[in-house]
């Protein structure tokens, strides 16, 4: 079962968010911007709330598993407030690890499709029901969106577990992520079909 989320639905969006919270815990890119337990579990919803934001007005929510996985799209003809993104780093992330974030960021800019695309900027499976399909469910309802729009798909894989599930669905990697210290990622695209 697939629901795209109104805008005015704060609750559910909320219950998705915590979804999504358990579903990055062990994040290695999320946890390498939030280390400290506390932070992490007050920093990462926010930042959630950013995405969310925009995915809700200009994109798409898909649930599946009655809440055991969410996948938050941004439509091709929708923007992000890039400079939402400055503040909240310089509010929630430690100060000596600032210039590394900007760097890793202007990486992702580099790498990130000029053209028209589906971006799938977080996808999460409840992490004690991971394994059963959710995850792979919701890239099926995304990519199936997008090759009906005629349009690429694209997201940075930040684990190489989830690299090889997103390999498996047709996404290609198209560079690596690296700032200092942090783990890396890889930006991927998939073409329509």
């Amino acid at each position: 079962m697939t629901t795209t989320l109104p805008p005015a639905d704060d609750l559910d969006t909320g219950r998705i968010l915590d979804l999504l919270l358990l579903a990055f815990a062990a994040d290695p890119g999320i946890r390498w911007l939030f280390p400290d337990h506390h932070r992490y579990r007050t920093a990462f919803p926010a930042m959630l709330r950013l995405v969310a934001g925009p995915t809700l007005e200009q994109g798409r929510i898909d649930v599946v598993g009655g809440g055991a996985g969410a996948a938050l799209w941004l439509a091709p003809d929708a923007t992000n407030d890039e400079e939402a993104w400055g503040p909240f780093f310089l509010e929630h992330v430690d100060a000596d690890r600032l210039d590394d974030v900007f760097a890793w960021g202007a990486q992702v800019g580099e790498h990130h499709p000029t053209e028209p695309h589906w971006y799938l900027m977080a996808v999460g499976v409840d992490p004690y029901r991971q394994g059963n399909g959710y995850g792979s469910a919701l890239l099926r309802l995304g990519l199936e969106r997008c090759d009906r729009d005629g349009v690429p798909a694209y997201l940075e894989a930040g684990h190489p577990r989830n690299r090889a599930l997103y390999e498996r669905h047709g996404f290609e990697t198209i560079g690596e992520i690296q700032a200092g210290d942090a783990p890396p990622a890889w930006p991927m695209l998939r073409p329509p079909r």
